[in-house]
């Protein structure tokens, strides 16, 4: 076997393929269940189910067209009170991976037992678009997906350059789909565990199956190159459109306007992991003399109050773990861009402290991780001011 990776037919299509070598790994008892989502009985919807029984995979969709609950996120209750005695394979996408690794540093999962697989992706459909015509939905992500359109996915989606394991590495295994049209695709182990998974699997090869694999891989990797390259730049133009947006109290208070304080973005993030929120505690829950007087002093009380101050906490609680899944905007009732302005944002502060959420269990989380040498361009403008200031006034 090629330590770098191997085959996977897939002659019956992607989704029977990744289904089958599942099967064939429960049935040679490498992994005991297979969290993976499923679609529910109404074909309106898919959820995470743990499956045991094989013959219950043939209902399961590694990449389904929406994301109604973050991959992350079910990681994170499957193992929020423990690790796993028993084996499991997640199947997610590499955003979801990267929120199971982060809710982990942040002590709010163990992966320990539990093997990450993820696949190259292509970005899922809005959940509002999908639920007007679920079939039409599918066959509209389906399409998209084989021609690396990502214009009917979410906007965070559209964007996304971590859709693959270079970007986002923290995978044990990954299956590489890309523009595929050769009837395979390949499996890349990320870690020592992925390539003892393939051993177990005797994906094994001789001299030319290595050469394929070998062909495989690089030709998969330069198309994995020149997405991310063309995503990098659409990122590029679509974050410099929201900070122009948002730039200023005035506008991103307009940006916020329609909020009517759900806090279904808090709810569905992956990494909004708080029991009590600060914002629904009875710290806000104040005497009416309360509201009065601040109603008379700027003239008018919106309520419920403290709308802006709500999305302001919650991004400086999170954005440094945010792995700009969008599946907070989604959410949202009023069609705020929530995910877009989190992104931007979380994109910034990771930037600043040379930190990707979720990229590896070995980055420690910078806030409790002290550097010498940091944030010395965000410091060097106020040293200056000081220091001019220090000169004035001798």
């Amino acid at each position: 076997m090629n330590a770098k990776g191997a085959v996977l037919s897939a002659d019956e299509g992607m989704d029977r393929a990744v289904i089958e070598w599942l099967k064939e790994a429960l049935k040679r008892e490498i992994f005991d269940a297979v969290l993976i989502p499923v679609e529910t009985p109404a074909e309106d919807a898919f959820a995470y189910l743990l499956i045991q029984n094989p013959a219950i995979l043939d209902r399961a969709s590694p990449l389904p067209p929406v994301m109604p609950v973050q991959g992350g996120k079910a990681i994170g209750r499957l193992t929020m009170r423990g690790h796993l005695n028993d084996r499991v394979a997640a199947v997610v996408r590499p955003c979801e991976a990267r929120a199971a690794i982060e809710l982990t540093k942040l002590k709010q999962a163990h992966l320990t037992n539990l093997v990450l697989i993820t696949l190259d992706c292509p970005g899922v459909l809005p959940l509002s678009d999908y639920l007007e015509d679920p079939a039409a939905g599918a066959a509209r992500f389906a399409e998209a997906a084989a021609q690396g359109d990502r214009s009917p996915m979410r906007p965070t989606c559209q964007i996304c350059h971590r859709f693959s394991l270079a970007q986002a590495p923290g995978a044990d295994l990954h299956i590489g789909i890309l523009r595929n049209g050769d009837g395979a695709a390949v499996i890349v182990p990320g870690s020592a565990e992925g390539e003892r998974i393939l051993e177990k699997m005797e994906m094994t090869e001789g001299d030319e199956g290595t050469r394929l694999v070998a062909q495989m891989l690089e030709r998969w990797s330069a198309q994995v190159e020149e997405v991310v390259d063309a995503q990098l730049e659409r990122r590029r133009q679509a974050h410099a459109e929201v900070q122009a947006a948002v730039a200023g109290a005035d506008r991103l208070l307009d940006t916020f306007s329609s909020c009517i304080n759900c806090h279904n973005c808090q709810r569905v993030c992956p990494v909004c992991y708080c029991r009590q929120c600060y914002f629904e505690s009875t710290a806000l829950k104040l005497p009416p003399d309360n509201y009065l007087a601040r109603a008379a002093s700027k003239g008018a009380l919106r309520f419920a109050p403290d709308t802006l101050l709500f999305h302001l906490g919650r991004a400086s609680h999170m954005a440094l773990s945010c792995v700009s899944c969008g599946a907070c905007e989604d959410a949202c009732p009023m069609d705020i861009p929530v995910g877009q302005v989190f992104s931007l944002l979380a994109d910034r502060a990771q930037d600043a402290l040379g930190y990707v959420a979720g990229r590896s269990l070995e980055d420690p989380l910078p806030l409790v991780a002290y550097e010498m040498e940091e944030l010395h361009d965000v410091e060097q403008p106020y040293i200056e001011i000081y220091h001019e200031q220090e000169v004035q006034d001798a």
